[in-house]
């Protein structure tokens, strides 16, 4: 049984799928896919425990761990991710860069004579937060840390975070409902209050208590966004698909 990470977001309208590339690459299949969607799907159907009347409003879905990425999602579907065409784009990671200006790559190849693999590997397994720290590419490790270079690290994923929920924000024309899950999404309180500081202008206050004990809601009673602390499961996606094909449902 294959459960594709990327089937969630086929619901996406073609726009947020495309590069501007040339017609003929985007024929051949250069789109942008996203991924983490197992996750997204497990958060969209468990979204009206926590978020009632208004789970089929306009969210933002937040997978933050060593690998990270936002899914936009409206009537629970998705409408827009920060992941493309492979798991390396969008938000700072673990140990990788998310998105870059494609001229560096250029660059790295051109001028500091790097191979694609060597390119690959700085890209995948040398940058994100154990690049920028140069310490670890744990949030854990960074936040215990204190020092300079961790704090900058972890401002700088807190600051993507928030630059690209404000992006999402704009495919969904408002935000009503923003939820932290995974491992940092789930366990970090002061990441969660680092982002949320960056969102203010959307409407999102934290409460700082409510935050503290790891919700499920951690958006203050006078904050326009509900905010909410939900543990992802991937696992029971792909355990009920399997069912559902032994089933026969599939």
């Amino acid at each position: 049984v294959a459960c594709f990470d990327t089937a969630f977001h086929r619901t996406q309208p073609e726009h947020a799928q495309w590069f501007a590339l040339p017609r003929a690459l985007t024929d051949e299949g250069i789109l942008r896919y996203g991924f983490h969607g197992l996750s997204y799907e497990y958060l969209a159907g468990v979204l009206p425990r926590f978020a009632h009347e208004r789970a089929d409003a306009r969210a933002i879905l937040a997978h933050l761990g060593n690998g990270a990425s936002l899914c936009a999602i409206e009537k629970r579907r998705s409408v827009a991710t920060t992941m493309g065409f492979t798991a390396l784009d969008g938000l700072v990671m673990g140990t990788r860069s998310g998105a870059i200006d494609p001229g560096v790559v250029l660059h790295l190849i051109e001028a500091k004579g790097l191979s694609p693999a060597d390119v690959s590997d700085l890209l995948y397994n040398r940058s994100g937060l154990l690049g920028v720290s140069g310490i670890d590419g744990d949030v854990r490790v960074l936040e215990a840390d204190g020092s300079a270079e961790a704090d900058q690290a972890l401002d700088l994923f807190a600051y993507r975070a928030a630059r690209e929920i404000g992006s999402l924000a704009a495919a969904l024309g408002g935000l009503d409902v923003l939820v932290f899950s995974a491992g940092i999404g789930e366990h970090s309180a002061a990441m969660r209050a680092r982002i949320g500081g960056y969102c203010t202008w959307l409407g999102i206050e934290i409460d700082t208590a409510a935050n503290a004990s790891h919700g499920p809601r951690i958006s203050a009673p006078a904050s326009r966004v509900d905010v909410f602390v939900i543990p992802t499961d991937e696992e029971i996606v792909i355990a009920r698909a399997a069912k559902a094909l032994l089933d026969g449902r599939a």
